[in-house]
C-alpha cells in the first residue's frame, strides 16, 4: 500500500505510545541546510520491532513534542546511522540528544567494516541488498513528496534494524561491546552541538600560533557566528573563513581599510554589519596579553618526526588488519604525530582498549624492541632482542 506519512500530532503520539516497550528503535532524518545556519527538518523515519513510520515534519500544525518523551526514554536504544547530524536537529529541537544511543557507523567501524563506512554499503553487506540512490538529493522540503522518495526515505530505518542487531551480536560475541562507550559518550553529549560562537575560531584552520592574531580571529569568528545565526544564513555566506583570516592578520581599522581586505564582497564596508564586524576587530586588537587565546603547548611538535610518523601509520594499519578494525578509530594523523613526539601523549591510542589494540606495540616500536620487515609483499612484525641482554 501507498506510504502514508504522520501528518498530525494525534497520529505522532499514537505511534510514539506503542514503541513505549520497545528495546530499540531505528531512526533517520530528512533535511536541508544550503541557505540556513540551522537545519531545517523535512522528515523523521522510526522504526519500531513490529511498524515502521514516516513523519512529515513540515505538516501544518504538527507538533513534534511526543518524540522527546520517546527519544528521552532510558529503556530504548535508538539506532541511527552517523548519528551526529540528526543528533544536532533533534538537540535542537528538544535541547536534548537522543539516548541510549547505538550508532551503526561507529559500530561498524569496530566490527571490521572500514573507516565511516556509508549506509548504503553497510547494508549491501550485511543485509545483501541494493539502495536506490537516486532520491538521495532530493528536495526533501518540497510538497508533495513522490511515492519513490517516501520508500527511499523508510529503507534507511527498515533495513537499520536488521544491521544493528547483526553489529550488536557480533560486539558481543568479540566482547567489544564496551568498545563504543567513549564514542557514544561524546554523541550524546549536549556541549558536541552547542554552538558557542567564542568557540566558532577554533573551527577555522589557521597555521598561525600568535596570541595576538588569535585574539582578534576569536572576535570576528564570534561576530560572524552570531550573524549567522540571528540571520538563519549560512557562516561562508558571511564572510568566507579565508576572509576572517586575512582580517585578523591585518586589522582594518576603518571601513576604507576594511574595503581592501581580500575577499570582502563589494559594498559591505558601507554597510550596516560592517561597523559591527570593525568593533569586533578593535576588540580582539585590545585584548590584555593574559586573554589572548593561548595555543595548547602540545600543538607544538619537534621538527623531524616524519619518517617515525610514516612507521607508526604502517604499523597502526597492520595492527588494525589484525584486530578488524578501523584505523581512524584508534588514532588520527595527529595522534600519530604525538605519539612519535612523547611516549606519555595525551592521546585516547595510548589509553584504554585502544592501548591494547595499538598503543603498546606503537611504543615498543619507537622503543627499538619491535621493527617491521618485508616478506613478499607483506609487511610482518617482528620482535627484537635487545642486544645488551645477549
Amino acid at each position: 500500500m501507498p506510504i502514508q506519512p504522520i501528518a498530525d500530532t494525534d497520529t505522532l503520539a499514537a505511534f510514539c505510545d506503542r514503541q513505549k516497550d520497545a528495546a530499540f528503535i531505528t531512526v533517520d532524518t530528512e533535511f536541508v541546510r544550503e541557505k540556513t545556519y540551522y537545519p531545517i527538518l523535512c522528515l523523521i523515519q522510526i522504526a519500531g520491532p513490529e511498524d515502521e513510520v514516516v513523519i512529515d515534519a513540515l505538516a501544518p500544525g504538527i507538533e513534534l513534542s511526543p518524540l522527546a518523551d520517546l527519544f528521552g526514554n532510558p529503556d530504548i536504544l535508538k539506532v541511527m546511522h552517523a548519528s551526529r547530524q540528526d543528533n544536532e536537529i533533534f538537540f535542537n529541537l528538544f535541547r536534548e540528544v537522543p539516548k541510549p544511543l547505538f550508532d551503526t557507523q561507529i559500530a561498524a567501524m569496530v566490527c571490521g567494516f572500514g573507516d565511516q563506512v556509508a549506509y548504503g554499503t553497510l547494508i549491501s553487506k550485511i543485509v545483501g541488498i541494493t539502495l536506490e540512490k537516486t532520491s538521495r538529493y532530493a528536495d526533501w522540503s518540497h510538497r508533495p513528496l513522490t511515492e519513490k522518495q517516501l520508500i527511499y526515505a523508510l529503507s534507511d530505518v527498515t533495513h537499520l534494524r536488521t544491521a544493528y542487531q547483526k553489529l550488536a551480536a557480533d560486539l558481543e560475541e568479540s566482547g567489544r561491546e564496551n568498545w563504543l562507550s567513549s564514542e557514544m559518550e561524546i554523541l550524546t553529549d549536549p556541549a558536541t552541538y552547542r554552538m558557542d560562537p567564542q568557540e566558532a575560531w577554533k573551527r577555522i584552520k589557521s597555521r598561525t600560533t600568535n596570541a595576538k592574531f588569535l585574539a582578534v580571529l576569536r572576535e570576528v569568528a564570534a561576530w560572524r557566528e552570531e550573524q549567522a545565526q540571528r540571520r538563519d544564513i549560512p557562516r561562508n555566506r558571511l564572510l568566507r573563513d579565508d576572509s576572517l583570516l586575512d582580517i585578523s592578520a591585518h586589522t582594518p581599522k576603518t571601513a576604507d581599510a576594511l574595503a581592501r581586505t581580500r575577499g570582502i564582497p563589494r559594498g559591505f564596508a558601507d554597510g550596516r554589519m560592517a561597523e559591527g564586524l570593525l568593533d569586533a576587530i578593535a576588540r580582539g586588537t585590545a585584548t590584555p596579553e593574559e586573554d589572548r587565546p593561548q595555543v595548547d603547548s602540545r600543538e607544538r611538535l619537534p621538527g623531524g618526526l616524519g619518517p617515525l610518523t610514516d612507521l607508526l601509520k604502517t604499523l597502526l594499519k597492520l595492527c588494525c588488519e589484525e584486530a578488524k578494525v578501523a584505523p581512524k578509530l584508534i588514532a588520527s594523523a595527529d595522534d600519530l604525530e604525538r605519539i612519535a613526539a612523547s611516549d606519555n601523549a595525551n592521546v585516547p591510542a595510548l589509553k584504554g582498549w585502544r592501548r591494547e589494540v595499538f598503543g603498546e606495540q606503537a611504543l615498543a616500536l619507537k622503543s627499538g624492541r619491535l621493527g617491521l620487515t618485508a616478506q613478499g609483499k607483506k609487511i610482518r612484525l617482528i620482535d627484537i632482542t635487545d642486544s645488551d641482554e645477549g
